[in-house]
């Protein structure tokens, strides 16, 4: 079943140096952008992600020191990489927790304000998941009867997302072929960042999904007790989640005034 699209969807795949979204580096980065009318374009990068590869990431992907050294760096490449994606909604596998999260910070150190807050996300793993659960491999097996022969190369694991959720379409009648309801099935919890330190309650208020005041509205937190905010600016927390509450921040002075 082709994909109902009223928008591009970007389906990408991040090959990285660890899985830490806050230290981690990118070194391999693959798209395949579906358009509407079903053409497709596609680019694979390698990236510099100057910091050395440990041994245990390189023997998951395949890629050493050695293969990107001559490669340009992630802030050399980023606006091509945002102008690729900047018009279209996204989907990968596990793309959710690991992939956007990591590919915003790595676009927020770029310099790139990097925000795709009117873009929906699909995560294919989470269907999966909710209907089978198994790995990517097992799905391209389980719903499209092929081996995933070169899986971990980012260039393959995407093509491979892409079958996969155009074979769930056709295997599960109640999935609405629409990319904001897929969105919605695939996700998790609604979060205001991307790692999910800073969630919505039920009357769509933002609250901390972390630490002493884990369920308590952000905006109390920051107004009763200041130092917290500056505490997580200066801390090893993800960009993106230090732009989201800084922008709560401002709002809340916004409305005072």
């Amino acid at each position: 079943m082709d994909l109902n699209l009223s928008k591009p969807l970007c389906f990408f795949d991040l090959e990285t140096t660890g899985t830490n979204i806050a230290k981690d580096r990118i070194v391999e980065i693959a798209i395949l952008k579906v358009f509407p009318n079903h053409n497709k374009e596609s680019m694979t990068l390698r990236v510099n992600p100057e910091m050395p590869i440990p041994k245990e990431s390189s023997e998951v992907h395949g890629i050493y020191d050695k293969d990107v050294e001559n490669e340009p760096t992630f802030k050399t490449l980023a606006p091509k990489i945002y102008n690729f994606i900047k018009d279209a909604d996204l989907a990968g596998y596990n793309s959710n927790r690991f992939d956007i999260p990591l590919l915003a910070e790595e676009m927020l150190r770029a310099e790139v304000d990097f925000d795709m807050k009117n873009a929906v996300k699909i995560d294919v793993q989470t269907i999966f998941h909710k209907k089978e659960k198994r790995t990517l491999e097992a799905a391209y097996k389980f719903y499209c009867d092929k081996n995933l022969t070169d899986a971990h190369s980012a260039e393959a694991d995407t093509n491979a997302t892409y079958e996969v959720l155009k074979s769930q379409l056709d295997r599960y009648e109640d999935l609405e072929n629409n990319t904001k309801w897929l969105a919605e099935f695939s996700a998790h919890k609604k979060f205001a960042d991307f790692a999910g330190m800073v969630q919505y309650n039920k009357n769509g208020e933002e609250i901390f999904g972390f630490g002493k005041h884990k369920g308590k509205k952000v905006e109390e937190v920051l107004e009763r007790e200041p130092g917290y905010y500056n505490w997580i600016q200066n801390a090893d927390f993800p960009l993106y989640t230090k732009k989201v509450l800084t922008a709560i921040k401002l709002r809340k002075l916004s409305t005072k005034s």
